[in-house]
């Protein structure tokens, strides 16, 4: 469990957000919402332990976050705004570094099918760089599934797909949180998913 309390955040003596508290439990999915610029990615990157807060604390199962990392760190996948992904590789590359670094414990039967779904079958010895921006998402998509971890913390991971893509992720969604799995994700629209809590920025 991830329990934020009264956590904010200054640049400059600018306030990027304040007195943000929220708690993120097993089977629930959490949004942030806001303009593009209001601080979203600050907050993530906050709880992430990137960013320093300036006031507030952050826990993780009970302890507080910077005592307790390395457990956190094995529970969370962090997809930001920018791929993650190796651009001069292909995309069949990359999936082959992510199953070796994070041994994941995923059939390549599973892999399959999550490719097929993604449509992303006809790009697999394309290199990424070649990718458009949303098939770029799609496969940071591939490696939430390859890393098959309980806590999912996404920046804006619904911007540039299509409706299909979008439907599928959402499912994806609900698929996970019916595992016990979380999600904490930011959107600057309304996505249409059901969530269990919902943070203005």
């Amino acid at each position: 469990m991830i329990i934020v309390k009264d956590l904010s955040v200054e640049r400059l003596d600018k306030k990027i957000f304040e007195n943000i508290n929220l708690s993120l439990t097993s089977g629930n999915i959490t949004i942030l919402k806001g303009r593009n610029g209001s601080g979203k990615t600050t907050l993530l990157k906050t709880i992430l332990n990137i960013i320093e807060p300036s006031s507030g604390s952050i826990y993780w199962k009970g302890k507080l976050l910077k005592k307790n990392l390395y457990d956190f760190y094995k529970h969370v996948t962090y997809i930001a705004d920018k791929t993650s992904s190796l651009t001069k590789l292909t995309v069949k590359d990359n999936i082959n570094i992510w199953n070796k670094i994070f041994l994941s414990n995923i059939n390549n039967s599973q892999i399959e099918t999550a490719i097929k779904n993604l449509k992303l079958e006809n790009y697999l010895n394309h290199k990424v760089g070649i990718l458009s921006f949303g098939e770029t998402k799609k496969l940071e998509f591939l490696r939430l599934i390859i890393e098959n971890k309980k806590i999912w913390i996404l920046d804006e991971p619904l911007s540039s797909l299509d409706e299909d893509s979008v439907e599928l992720i959402k499912q994806t969604f609900e698929d996970h949180v019916a595992k016990e799995g979380s999600i904490i994700f930011s959107s600057h629209q309304n996505p249409g998913i059901y969530v269990t809590e919902e943070i203005n920025l």
